[in-house]
């Protein structure tokens, strides 16, 4: 069946964002007397939503610290330098030939503006954020949303992700999926369809050819 959507994350995969995500919560957890090394953040918090990365470290859930996060992430992330210019080049020649979609355990208010700024907001067809779902990943309740939101069936789309969880997910959801290198090592992304060393305009047109 063609393909009608490409579903794709946030962080780490059309943001270039996880090394800034490590360090913004390396200083939270830090304020809080429990710090995190980046080892540990790539090991166990990677792909995770933020209240989920903030639970799972600090045993208990704080919408305050998570709040917190996001307004960290809006100062340092708002010119949309995060998004290279071959992911937006991507976004857009994909948009010109399926609906795309963005699937992120991150918070609207972080992903909207950087996607503004980036200059490619007027090519997402739909958002699904942490608020959306009441499981994150690797729950597949987003992209399942996203296929309710898109009106298409799992086998009309395909994900791009960059995280163990994350692939969990997707195919959770019955997508074929593949993984961009670089958040985790190879081997963490075994369960993806295929590797691919980034979103580019290559890749588009390969898949959605």
């Amino acid at each position: 069946m063609a393909v009608r959507a490409l579903l794709l994350d946030f962080n780490g995969t059309l943001s270039d964002d996880e090394p800034l995500l490590c360090t913004i919560f390396q200083e939270l957890f830090a304020e809080l007397g429990k710090p995190i090394s980046e080892e540990d953040y790539y090991d166990r918090l990677a792909g995770l939503s933020d209240p989920e990365v903030v639970e799972k470290w600090l045993g208990k859930p704080d919408p305050e610290l998570v709040a917190h996060k996001i307004e960290r992430y809006r100062e340092l992330s708002a010119d949309g330098s995060t998004v290279s210019p071959e992911a937006r080049q991507a976004v857009l020649d994909a948009a010109g030939r399926v609906a795309v979609a963005v699937v992120s355990g991150s918070a609207r208010s972080e992903i909207e503006p950087v996607l503004e700024a980036a200059g490619v907001s007027s090519a997402i067809a739909a958002v699904v954020a942490s608020e959306d779902v009441e499981h994150g990943k690797p729950a597949p309740d987003g992209y399942r949303r996203a296929l309710e939101l898109l009106e298409i069936s799992p086998d009309e789309a395909v994900a791009v992700e960059d995280s163990d969880v994350g692939i969990a997910a997707a195919k959770a959801a019955g997508l074929r999926c593949f993984a961009v290198t670089g958040t985790l090592p190879p081997d963490r992304l075994g369960e993806a369809d295929e590797l691919i060393e980034g979103l580019d305009a290559d890749f588009v047109r390969r898949v959605l050819a």
